[in-house]
């Protein structure tokens, strides 16, 4: 899934990615507003992960989706 693709369906998608990340708070969501590189940004500060296991976190949630 392109950015612009996660952009576009960002609504439909904050409850798959609250159900995925429950640490992610509503606020954190709002701010995300579908970015990619911001939604790994902030799994990565709430989960207290290193940059590449967000990335494959992301990435594996991204596959599931399309």
């Amino acid at each position: 899934m392109n950015r612009d693709i996660l952009e576009g369906q960002w609504k439909e998608l904050k409850g798959k990615v609250k159900a995925k990340w429950a640490k992610l708070t509503d606020d954190d969501l709002d701010y995300i507003s579908g970015r990619a590189e911001e939604l790994k940004g902030t799994i990565q500060k709430r989960y207290g992960m290193k940059k590449d296991e967000a990335d494959k976190e992301y990435d594996a949630f991204i596959k599931t989706i399309n």
